[in-house]
């Protein structure tokens, strides 16, 4: 990969030296649910979730007492191009309804006891125009990157990370095309509902900022700083402490993916302690999680963004591991196991 500013560094440090996920953990979890009175391998993936939190926990007896859902707000310059129905203010309106309960993703925190947090990002400030300059100069987007670390200081046990941007479907999609390859209208999808001349406009957007960045878009972070915005940075920030850390993360959808894309291109390994929540509605998030050899845990045709699916994936494993906590054994509940 070409020389990069040296304000990423570290950041690039932290992405190629991992640690490794805790094998012993899984094999205390494993044994364990041999002995719960179900055939082995009977609850799927419900399964694989505990032993997901106990890898990435470091724990033989993983726990959520502290499961957060974090959710990165940013504004972004390319706006101006017609590439969303709804003005650049939504975003901190969107904010307000978060704290006041109103949002959907605060009812699903509320009722399944899930800490939402926030991070308004320079909302007052919008991202540049990608279509025309760079989204953020480097030494930016390295220090967005290291506010976003700062979402683990709570100490949660598992971090679900999504956002909130106006116009930041049309980021991700630029994202996408710079990392794989293909056309704006490869990657671009209806976002927040735009009609068929809106999904033109932001395949046309994609395509100039591709033309304009072309030669600047080598590295997966030159990417990140020409093309993507704060909350995408601070998504890779929070990822990246998370692992470091060992705080197993969700992420949500066709955003928050974006930011996994960015540490997988640098370190396919840098991911491993991902979970991906769902397969949005966007239809090009597919395309994005085969890409990285990743497989969406739900599928329920979600399109919202704002750390939703992200919740409901942690639903899922707080469930699973309640059934891996509480369900009796063969022994405790004098059932006969199978003969051998």
């Amino acid at each position: 990969m070409p020389a990069l500013n040296p304000a990423f560094a570290d950041i690039i440090e932290l992405l190629i030296a991992v640690p490794d996920g805790d094998d012993a953990a899984v094999a205390a979890v494993r044994q364990r649910d041999a002995a719960l009175t179900k055939p082995v391998g009977s609850l799927g993936r419900l399964e694989e979730l505990v032993e997901f939190l106990a890898r990435w926990q470091h724990r033989s007896k993983p726990r959520l007492d502290n499961p957060m859902v974090t959710i990165f707000a940013g504004n972004h310059g390319v706006t101006d191009q017609g590439v969303s129905p709804y003005p650049r203010e939504v975003t901190a309106q969107m904010v307000q309804n978060f704290t006041n309960g109103g949002a959907a993703i605060s009812q699903i925190c509320g009722l399944h006891e899930i800490n939402l947090r926030v991070f308004e990002l320079a909302l007052e400030l919008p991202t540049g125009d990608i279509t025309k300059e760079p989204a953020l100069d480097d030494q930016m987007c390295a220090a967005t990157i290291a506010y976003g670390m700062e979402a683990v200081a709570g100490k949660p046990d598992l971090i679900c990370l999504g956002e909130m941007g106006i116009g930041n479907t049309t980021i991700a999609a630029a994202i996408y095309a710079a990392l794989y390859g293909g056309k704006g209208a490869d990657w671009v999808g209806r976002g927040t509902g735009v009609d068929d001349a809106g999904l033109a406009r932001k395949a046309d957007a994609v395509d100039r900022a591709l033309a304009f960045h072309a030669g600047n878009l080598e590295h997966p972070l030159e990417i990140l700083a020409r093309l993507g915005g704060r909350e995408i940075a601070a998504m890779l920030g929070a990822l990246l402490a998370a692992r470091h850390q060992k705080v197993p993360v969700v992420i949500d959808g066709y955003v928050a993916t974006a930011a996994a894309a960015i540490a997988h291109a640098i370190n396919p390994a840098a991911i491993n302690h991902c979970l991906f929540a769902h397969v949005s509605a966007e239809t090009a998030h597919a395309r994005v999680l085969e890409n990285m050899g990743q497989v969406g845990l739900l599928d329920l045709g979600m399109r919202l963004g704002e750390g939703t699916g992200a919740a409901l994936a942690a639903v899922m494993a707080k469930t699973a591991l309640h059934l891996h906590n509480n369900m009796a054994t063969f022994e405790s509940a004098s059932v006969s196991t199978k003969e051998p």
